[in-house]
């Protein structure tokens, strides 16, 4: 191997090595370093492709004497600088500093490079969290408390006491996580959860906001908590007082237009003394640190997610890491002694898992039992299969859950043109023959098609139009194949930016339709509005959108479907990983079609997300 030099770097960018990003920031930074060194520039290449791929940092342990390219202009392979070469050349940079500095770049002890922004929000989150998690909420009322917990979760089974154990901790905690797979009972928790704090607090009328990543998921907290509503044993004021209309993120902190801030911040923050945030595993960490910093001291801070499911699309995997998801953590004896004291329940660990001092632990619970699916649920069964990396259980429950589970070995175009032929026209043809917006959304929501990837034969792109020949070729749908416009009666489409204007968001999804008892043909888009009527606008009006048929796994989270078809691509692909099937497969309520081979199943089960990140060692190593 040969090391890198200014001819390697000009070759490197013109085929396409380096991307025009990582090659105008890494010439930004040797411009600052002065000294035109091609290891600085590599290692700011690397840096900046790293947080392009989802890594909060460069690990230049990782990176060091690795292959950079291979036969570049005849020289051979390219070779990144030995480790303690390396380092203390980016050291001695004056465009990098170490933490605490406020440089580009910021190297740490651990030679953990980092663009300054994501060491800043790491390092803020970081501090936030374990700052929140130092002492409890003083003079909570006990007698209150217990009186609470004995009307609002009645049961004193196993699996009730771990949902007395995540209102114990809202209760006496700034900062409390529950995670658990989908059907666990997370929001309806939540809900009495709510109430719980409410009671605990009848001199002052406690702020509560609800929000979500997505307008999707956003809706989604926001129906379930006003069903949960209805369930709840308490008085009609502090039923009154828990909000069931729920935010975006982005719309809760007030985005400035044109600008990565919010309007609320450190400065500025919430006006609110509880904030839940559910489906918090599709938070970036920019976003979360910005949120955490939004949240009043003394405000109590609810994230509700499933810590097993896919990463965010921007950088971290901030729900994982605040769970540390590859170990297992009981509590305190601390908080054990002062749950049992409340609850009269004891929480039995084994020696090795004692936990001597309290810590982050003690702010998360893990809720297990799942009320949407049995012990005996093919579905169920194969998601946890597919959690715990148990090929072979995977494939026993594909082959023997014929009533939950239709698994098909198809991997070329043609058979998949077939086998796609008879689900679409099938399932799609009721919502296409309804005439009224409000039954077509409905019809429309029961199913969906989920794609591990958005381009290749077997990609979104490619499915949608599909679909469309299809549709077309069975006179459902009236598709001029001669015409670049895109529109026409029944086509759905999925919202990808959100518009707050219009109250249009990211995930939301509607139908292409005349209005109903109109004798015009305009074609008018409707949506599913807050208060279950649809909403119709003029397709010109829309935010940036794209033909919903198929979507990606990544674009389903936080919607649920009664019926699924998943279909895997016939290559292997980095996206292809355990988190990713996982959610696919838990996406559906009553069914689920899996089309792949068996093959890239497996690669797929055997591939797990693994992304830098120093906030888990910031959370947990001081906790140990």
């Amino acid at each position: 191997m040969v090391r890198m030099n200014k001819k390697h770097i000009n070759g490197l960018y013109h085929k396409g090595n380096i991307t025009d990003t990582e090659f105008y920031f890494a010439n930004f930074i040797v411009e600052i370093d002065k000294n035109d060194d091609p290891d600085i520039f590599l290692a700011a290449a690397l840096v900046s492709r790293a947080t392009g791929n989802g890594d909060v940092y460069l690990d230049l342990g990782a990176a060091a004497e690795t292959s950079i390219s291979l036969e570049l202009n005849g020289d051979g392979a390219l070779k990144a600088p030995e480790l303690s070469e390396w380092s203390k050349k980016i050291r001695q940079s004056p465009a990098v500093g170490q933490p605490g500095d406020f440089r580009p770049l910021i190297l740490d002890k651990k030679n953990r490079l980092y663009l300054y922004r994501y060491w800043e929000y790491e390092h803020h989150l970081s501090d936030a969290i374990n700052r929140r998690m130092r002492e409890d909420i003083p003079n909570i009322d006990r007698t209150l408390l217990k009186d609470s917990l004995k009307r609002l979760f009645p049961k004193n089974d196993e699996d009730s006491k771990w949902l007395k154990v995540a209102a114990v901790i809202a209760a006496f905690k700034k900062f409390c996580v529950i995670t658990g797979g989908p059907g666990t009972g997370k929001t309806f928790t939540m809900a009495k959860i709510l109430a719980l704090l409410l009671e605990l607090s009848p001199k002052k009328r406690l702020d509560i906001l609800l929000a979500a990543p997505t307008g999707k998921a956003a809706a989604r907290i926001g129906e379930s908590v006003k069903t949960a509503k209805t369930t709840l044993d308490c008085e009609k004021n502090i039923i009154d007082a828990i909000p069931d209309e729920a935010y975006t993120i982005h719309r809760m902190l007030k985005t400035i237009p044109g600008s990565p801030y919010f309007r609320h911040n450190a400065e500025n923050p919430l006006f609110a003394d509880i904030v839940v945030v559910d489906e918090a595993s599709m938070v970036d960490l920019a976003l979360m640190s910005k949120l955490m910093a939004a949240v009043p001291d003394d405000a109590r801070l609810i994230l509700i997610g499933d810590r097993d499911q896919l990463a965010s699309v921007e950088t971290g995997f901030v729900m994982s890491d605040i769970c540390d998801r590859e170990h297992i953590h009981t509590f305190s004896r601390y908080f054990r002694k002062q749950f049992q004291d409340i609850t009269q329940h004891r929480i039995d660990v084994s020696i090795e898992e004692q936990k001597h001092k309290p810590g982050i632990y003690d702010g998360m619970v893990v809720l297990k039992k799942s009320y949407r699916f049995a012990e005996s649920s093919g579905i169920g069964e194969c998601s946890r299969a597919v959690n715990r990396g148990k090929i072979d259980d995977v494939f026993f429950h594909l082959k023997n859950s014929p009533d939950q589970i239709d698994w098909k070995e198809i991997s070329e175009p043609e058979t998949l043109s077939n086998a796609l032929s008879e689900w679409v026209v099938q399932r799609y043809s009721e919502y296409l023959n309804a005439n009224d917006p409000h039954k077509a959304l409905e019809f429309f929501s029961r199913f969906k098609i989920l794609c591990a990837v958005k381009v290749g034969s077997l990609g979104v792109k490619a499915i949608n139009r599909l679909a469309e020949q299809i549709l077309s070729g069975k006179g459902l749908i009236d598709l001029d194949k001669l015409s670049t416009h895109p529109w026409y009666r029944g086509r759905p489409v999925l919202i990808t930016r959100n518009d707050y204007r219009m109250e249009l968001f990211n995930g939301d999804v509607g139908i292409t339709m005349t209005a109903p008892d109109s004798k015009s043909k305009e074609l008018v888009v409707y949506f599913q509005g807050v208060d279950g009527e649809p909403r119709g606008f003029h397709p010109n009006r829309l935010p940036e959108h794209e033909t919903a048929y198929a979507m990606t796994v990544h674009k389903s989270q936080g919607s649920e479907f009664d019926t699924v078809l998943l279909i895997l691509p016939n290559r292997d692909s980095p996206v292809l990983t355990r988190e990713l099937l996982y959610t696919g497969i838990t996406r559906a309520r009553k069914n689920i079609s899996i089309w792949g081979t068996e093959g890239i199943i497996k690669t797929t089960i055997s591939r797990k997300i693994e992304r830098t990140s120093g906030l888990k060692d910031a959370l947990w190593e001081s906790a140990e």
